[in-house]
C-alpha cells in the first residue's frame, strides 16, 4: 500500500528539490584551470578580483533613479560562472553575465549593450548591496557594500 504524504510536506519537498536543482544548475561542473594568458579562468582572475574587492560594485543616482553597476566584475567575468546580488534586505538574485568572447583578442570586452546596470530603483533607495561571485572552479567569494562606500557622482 502506498504511503500518503501530506500536502504541506509534498510542497516543502518539491520546493527543496527545485532549490537543489537550481543550485546544481548554477554550479554545474568546474571548468579546467589551465591558464590561458587571456584571463579566462578563476585561477587567473581571482587574484585580480580579490585585490580590487572595493571596486566590485558602484551605485549612482542618474536620471532620477538609483543604478547599481557591476562594471568592474564584468571586466573580469570570463573566470566567473555566476554573479548574484541583493539590494538592502532583498533576496539574492542572479545577474546575467554576458558571454566570454574567446574569439576576440580581449575575451572580457563588453560588446554593444552587454552588462547593463540594475536600473529603475527609487532614488536614494539603495542602502547596501551584497554580492556573491561563483568562480568557474566553483569556489565562491562575497562582499557587502554600504551606499556611501560605493556611491559615484
Amino acid at each position: 500500500m502506498p504511503t500518503l504524504i501530506p500536502k504541506g510536506a509534498m510542497a516543502a519537498l518539491l520546493a527543496l528539490s527545485m532549490a537543489a536543482g537550481a543550485q546544481a544548475q548554477e554550479d554545474g561542473e568546474a571548468e579546467p584551470q589551465e591558464p590561458t594568458g587571456k584571463f579566462t579562468t578563476a585561477t587567473e582572475v581571482r587574484p585580480i578580483l580579490e585585490a580590487t574587492r572595493g571596486s566590485w560594485v558602484a551605485v549612482r543616482v542618474y536620471n532620477g533613479q538609483d543604478m547599481v553597476y557591476f562594471t568592474h566584475l564584468l571586466a573580469w567575468r570570463c573566470g566567473l560562472k555566476g554573479l548574484r546580488y541583493a539590494i538592502n534586505d532583498g533576496a539574492m538574485q542572479a545577474y546575467d553575465l554576458p558571454p566570454c568572447h574567446t574569439e576576440y583578442t580581449s575575451p572580457n570586452a563588453l560588446l554593444d549593450d552587454e552588462g547593463m546596470p540594475v536600473m529603475g530603483l527609487e532614488p536614494g533607495s539603495v542602502e547596501r548591496v551584497r554580492v556573491e561571485l561563483i568562480y568557474d572552479d566553483l569556489s565562491r567569494a562575497s562582499a557587502e557594500y554600504a551606499r556611501d562606500e560605493v556611491l559615484i557622482p
